[in-house]
C-alpha cells in the first residue's frame, strides 16, 4: 500500500469505512486509500471471528476506531455511529461495503427467490445504506461530507449468476440518487461505486465466479481487471473537496468493462 501522508487531499477527514473482511476486501483498499491521503479512519468487523484477521489491519492504518459492526442486529449501527460521535463529534465521510444474499436464493433464479432471502438480500445490501445515512446526517451537517457505497454492472445487465443481487444493487443505485437530493442542501453527496468482478471473498459464493472474471479482462477495453487499490483511490477521489459539486452517480471502476454490450 501507498505511504502515509498527513498532508494529503484528506488531511483532516473523519471518515468511516465498514465491511472490511481481510486484506483482500475492496474496502481494506478503500480504507488503505484513505488514510494513505491523509484521513483518520474509524473500522469495523462483523464478528469475533472476522476480528482476528481485521484487527492487525486496523492497526497498520492507526484506526482511531475499531468496532464491531452487523447490520442485522438491532442496534448495532446506532451503537457504531455513537462511538465515532463520541471520539471525533464530526464525520466527513462514511463507507457503506456492506452486502449479503442467503446462498440459497443467491445460487438460484431470481424467480425461484424466497421472500425471506429477498427480503434479507435487500436489508442488508441496500436498506442498511439508507439507515447509515440517516445516522450520518447529524454528524455531517457541520462541515458537509460524502456517503459511498459499493454497487455493481450486474444493477443495470444482466450478469449470469448475479441473480437476486441485481434487482437488490438497482435499488441501491436507486436509492443512492433519491439521498444525494434530499441530503444535497447539507452539503452531503451520495456515491455509488461499481468495480469490475474483483476476486473477493464476497465474489467467491457466485457461481462460476471465473469465468465472469475471464470475461471481463478480455471484454473491458483496458483488458484487466481493477484491484482493490484502483477502487481504493477512485472512491477516495470522491471524498475530496476537489469532488465538491460530484453527486448522486455511480463511478464505474472496471477498465471500461460497462460500456461493453
Amino acid at each position: 500500500m501507498t505511504t502515509t501522508t498527513t498532508q494529503g487531499p484528506l488531511a483532516g477527514k473523519k471518515v468511516l469505512v465498514t465491511g472490511v473482511a481481510n486484506d483482500q476486501s475492496i474496502a481494506w483498499g478503500c480504507a488503505a486509500a484513505f488514510k494513505a491521503l491523509g484521513a483518520e479512519l474509524a473500522i469495523t468487523y462483523l464478528n469475533d471471528k472476522a476480528r482476528t484477521y481485521v484487527e492487525p489491519l486496523a492497526q497498520s492504518l492507526d484506526a482511531a476506531l475499531l468496532l464491531p459492526l452487523d447490520v442485522t442486529q438491532p442496534g448495532a449501527l446506532e451503537a457504531v455511529f455513537d462511538a465515532v460521535n463520541e471520539r471525533w463529534g464530526v464525520l466527513h465521510a462514511a463507507l457503506h461495503s456492506i452486502a449479503y444474499a442467503p446462498k440459497a436464493d443467491l445460487q438460484g433464479r431470481l424467480v425461484d427467490c424466497s421472500a425471506a432471502g429477498f427480503g434479507m438480500a435487500m436489508d442488508v445490501s441496500c436498506h442498511s445504506f439508507i439507515r447509515m445515512a440517516h445516522l450520518a446526517e447529524p454528524l455531517m451537517k457541520k462541515e458537509g461530507g460524502t456517503l459511498l457505497t459499493m454497487s455493481f454492472y450486474g444493477a443495470h445487465k444482466v450478469v449470469e449468476n448475479y441473480n437476486v443481487m441485481g434487482p437488490v444493487k438497482a435499488a441501491l443505485e436507486s436509492s443512492v440518487r433519491y439521498l444525494a437530493h434530499e441530503l444535497g442542501p447539507a452539503g452531503i453527496r451520495v456515491h455509488a461505486v461499481s468495480p469490475g468482478p474483483i476476486r473477493t471473498r464476497a465474489a467467491s459464493g457466485l457461481a462460476e465466479f471465473d469465468a465472469l472474471l475471464d470475461d471481463a479482462t478480455a471484454r473491458a477495453p483496458a483488458h484487466q481487471l481493477a484491484s482493490i487499490e484502483d477502487v481504493g483511490y477512485a472512491t477516495a477521489m470522491l471524498c475530496s473537496d476537489h469532488a465538491r459539486l460530484l453527486t448522486g452517480s455511480t463511478l464505474y471502476v472496471d477498465g471500461g468493462y460497462h460500456i461493453m454490450n
